[in-house]
C-alpha cells in the first residue's frame, strides 16, 4: 500500500553498527556522527541504548525523555507506571520516531530555520506570549530551548513525512460519500461527541497464529484489570502500543462520526464510565472505555455560516512579515478612525483573486479557512479583527454577519468527504507507523556492551 525507502543492506549494516559501536562503547564521550539532521557532528552520550537500522537513541536520550513524561503523567494526575514498564513503552515510541524521522531525511525533507522560526512564533501566539516570554516559560519549567526548539523541528518532519506517506494517498469514493450520508439518515445518533479512553496492543505485520493468541491473551488480561477497577490511564501508560498511551490514552473530545466505525460500534450503547468488550482491527486489540458522552449545538455541526471580507498581503522576499503585520495594523487603524474604506484598501492593496470585490469572500463555513475560526467566533458583526496569519500570508478580517443554515446538498457531501478521509487518515496512519517498525532493524541494549 506504502512506498519505503529501502533499508540498509545487511552487510552495510553491520559496517555502520561495528562504527557506532567502537565510537559510542563503553568508556567513549562522543558520537562520530549526529543521528538526524539539525544536531552537532559531536554529540555527547552516556552509551547506546537503542540502534535504529543505522542510527542510535543514546541513553541520555532515553533518560530526558522519561524525564519529561514522567513529569507530564505527574501533571496530568495519571499513576506512573514501574520504571522499567514505563521506559519498554518510551523505547517503543522512540524507535517509531526515529524511523518516521529517517524516512523524512532519506526522502530529501528539511525543516530550515525560517520554517522553524514561524512555527515557534505561532505556538508562542496561541499561548498569547511574545517569543522571548514562551522561552523563558519553557526554560523556567526545566527544558532546554534549544532540546525544545529541535524537537519543534522533529516534529514538523514527522508531520510532512505523514503527509506524503499518507495523507497524499488517502483517496475517497463518491459511493464512500452515498453510503455514508445514507447510514447518517438512521443510524448513529446526530449532534453527539464522546470522550474515549483507548488502549491498543498492536499486531505486527505478518503475525502467526501464536503470535496473535499471545497478543491476544495479553489484551485480555489488561481488559481484565481494567474492569476490575485498574486505574485506567496508569494501564494505558503502562501496555498501550498506541500515541496516546502516554498521555493516559485519552483519545479528547470528537464527534461522534470521527471515530472509526468500529469504535462507533463498541461503544453506542455504552453509559458513561462503561468499558466496551475486546475489538480487534488489522493494527491491533482495542479496549475502549466511555469517559463521557453530550450533545452539541446544531451550529457546531458544521451549518454555522459567516459572510466575510479580507486584505490578504503575501509575504515575499521585498515585504515580511513583520512589514505585513505593521502595515495591516495602520490599515485597521485608519479604518476604526473612518479615515479609509474596506473595500478601497482590499482593491487597491491584497494580494487575493477576492480583491476586485471589495476583498469580499462570501458566506464561508467553519474549517473553510481553520486559521479563521477561533478569530470570527470571537468577533462581533462589523468587527476589524487584529492581523491574521495563515499558510498564504497575513490578512485582515471583517466579519460582515452570521447565520445559521442547512448546509446544501454539496456541502453535505464535502463535509462527509472530510469525515471519511479523516477515519481513513488515522487507520492509514496507524499502519504506516507499525510497517515502519516492523521493518526497521532494531537493537535495544538491555546492559553495556
Amino acid at each position: 500500500m506504502f512506498e519505503f525507502t529501502e533499508l540498509v543492506c545487511p552487510m552495510k549494516r553491520l559496517v555502520i553498527l561495528a562504527s557506532i559501536t567502537v565510537a559510542l562503547g563503553a568508556g567513549s564521550v562522543f558520537a562520530a556522527d549526529a543521528p538526524s539532521g539539525g544536531q552537532p557532528a559531536s554529540v555527547p552520550v552516556n552509551g547506546i541504548a537503542v540502534v535504529v537500522n543505522d542510527e542510535v537513541i543514546t541513553k541520555q536520550e532515553l533518560a530526558d525523555r522519561i524525564k519529561t513524561i514522567e513529569q507530564r503523567l505527574k501533571a496530568q494526575g495519571v499513576a506512573l507506571p514501574s520504571h522499567s514498564e514505563l521506559q519498554t513503552q518510551v523505547i517503543e515510541r522512540m524507535i517509531v520516531e526515529k524511523a518516521q524521522l529517517q524516512l523524512a531525511h532519506d526522502n530529501g525533507l528539511r525543516v530550515d530555520d525560517v520554517m522553524l522560526d514561524r512555527a515557534l512564533m505561532r505556538m508562542a501566539e496561541q499561548n498569547k506570549m511574545s517569543l522571548q516570554v514562551f522561552r523563558n516559560q519553557i526554560e523556567k519549567d526545566g527544558a532546554s530551548y534549544a532540546q525544545f526548539r529541535e524537537g519543534v523541528r522533529d516534529d514538523i518532519l514527522m508531520q510532512r513525512a505523514r503527509e506524503r506517506e499518507v495523507d497524499s494517498k488517502v483517496q475517497v469514493s463518491e459511493s464512500e460519500v452515498d453510503n455514508y450520508l445514507l447510514a447518517q439518515k438512521t443510524d448513529a445518533p446526530k449532534n453527539q461527541e464522546v470522550e474515549l479512553s483507548h488502549i491498543m496492543v498492536r499486531i505486527p505485520e505478518n503475525a502467526t497464529p501464536e503470535m496473535l493468541a499471545k497478543l491476544r491473551a495479553r489484551a485480555e488480561g489488561v481488559l481484565q484489570q481494567v474492569k476490575s477497577g485498574g486505574d485506567f490511564s496508569k494501564l494505558a501508560a503502562t501496555f498501550s502500543d498506541s500515541s496516546e498511551g502516554l498521555k493516559g490514552g485519552s483519545l479528547g473530545w470528537r464527534q461522534l462520526d470521527r471515530y472509526p466505525q468500529l469504535f462507533i460500534d463498541a461503544i453506542l450503547n455504552l453509559k458513561e464510565g462503561q468499558v466496551a468488550n475486546l475489538i480487534k482491527s488489522p493494527n491491533g486489540f482495542h479496549i475502549l472505555k466511555l469517559t463521557g458522552r453530550r450533545t452539541v449545538d446544531q451550529s457546531a455541526a458544521g451549518i454555522a455560516q459567516f459572510h466575510v471580507r479580507h486584505i490578504l498581503l503575501r509575504i515575499t522576499p521585498t515585504l515580511t512579515k513583520e512589514q505585513a503585520i505593521h502595515k495591516l495594523e495602520e490599515f485597521k487603524q485608519r479604518l476604526e478612525n473612518n479615515g479609509a474604506k474596506f473595500e478601497d484598501l482590499a482593491q487597491a492593496f491584497s494580494n487575493d483573486s477576492s480583491a476586485a470585490k471589495g476583498g469580499d469572500l462570501g458566506w464561508i463555513y467553519p474549517g473553510d479557512v481553520q486559521e479563521f475560526d477561533p478569530v470570527i467566533n470571537a468577533m462581533k458583526d462589523g468587527q476589524i479583527s487584529d492581523p491574521v496569519e495563515t499558510a498564504a500570508g497575513m490578512h485582515l478580517i471583517q466579519l460582515l454577519g452570521r447565520k445559521n443554515d442547512e448546509a446544501s446538498l454539496e456541502r453535505q457531501r464535502q463535509m462527509a468527504r472530510q469525515v471519511i478521509r479523516e477515519r481513513k487518515m488515522d487507520e492509514a496512519n496507524s499502519d504506516w507507523q507499525r510497517q515502519l517498525r516492523d521493518r526497521a532493524y532494531v537493537e535495544i541494549r538491555r546492559d553495556d556492551k
